[in-house]
């Protein structure tokens, strides 16, 4: 039987949507993970996309994480499954050569909030919605990559009284932790997203992708890695269209136009 189609890649200038849409909550379970992993290969295989949005097009969620009922219907060979799909679509995203962003505006709980920190930004709504990993109080841990990533986004203890008390933040507290970039007034988030977005895309795609790499795989090194391979992403771009562009544009005062 065909299933129901409930991620979609929309593409608006430089920029590739990923929109989340399975009501009620966007709780996610192996179609699902089977349909964001499709629109993700097909966004980055585009060569005109060099930003990626994650959104959801539901009023009160982002993402609540996984189908519970789906999960206790499930063997446990089948939640295996399930969850080696779920961090197939988080290292998809972390991994991405494009820049990716999270558009947090409701609830991202357990499995919905691993999928918006594996996302290069996360930029949040402001509203009386949570984000939390509330894996423990189900007698389990997030496996999506959640401990992991959380502890080298926020402090350390602050991420592990989260993990272990499985206590949810609102928008506000979350941003102050540094769980999330930026919040924009509800009225006006998706136009902030879309601004937010589009700056980035202007950029240097090159030199962006340099950047994330940099930054994704020199937190894993010691200081002299890092600065080796910092040297090693910077060198080939002295050469490329965009740094020859870049001066041009400074010398000229003018707003470069990047390729």
């Amino acid at each position: 039987m065909k299933q129901a189609r409930v991620i979609t890649l929309e593409r608006k200038n430089r920029v590739g949507y990923i929109v989340i849409n399975r009501p009620k909550a966007n709780c996610y379970e192996i179609n699902f993970h089977k349909q964001l992993i499709a629109c993700l290969e097909e966004a980055n295989a585009d060569d005109e996309i060099k930003v990626i949005v994650v959104k959801s097009a539901l009023e009160k969620f982002f993402c609540a994480g996984a189908d519970i009922k789906v999960f206790e219907a499930n063997t446990v060979a089948e939640n295996k499954v399930m969850v080696k799909h779920a961090q197939m679509v988080a290292d998809k995203l972390s991994n991405s050569p494009k820049v990716t962003i999270a558009a947090i505006n409701g609830h991202a709980l357990g499995g919905g909030l691993e999928l918006a920190m594996a996302c290069d930004f996360r930029l949040a709504s402001e509203g009386k919605y949570f984000m939390g990993l509330p894996e423990i109080k189900l007698g389990l841990m997030p496996g999506n990559g959640g401990s992991q990533r959380l502890i080298r986004l926020i402090d350390k203890s602050k991420a592990l009284e989260l993990l272990m008390t499985g206590d949810h933040m609102e928008p506000q507290e979350a941003y102050e932790i540094g769980l999330v970039n930026h919040i924009y007034g509800r009225d006006e988030f998706l136009e902030q997203v879309e601004a937010y977005a589009e700056k980035l895309a202007r950029g240097p795609l090159q030199a962006l992708i340099a950047v994330k790499k940099a930054v994704n795989k020199g937190i894993e090194m010691t200081l002299e890695e890092g600065l080796k391979l910092e040297g090693e992403l910077v060198e080939p771009l002295y050469d490329t269209e965009d740094a020859k562009e870049g001066s041009l544009a400074f010398v000229e005062k003018r707003v470069p136009k990047f390729k």
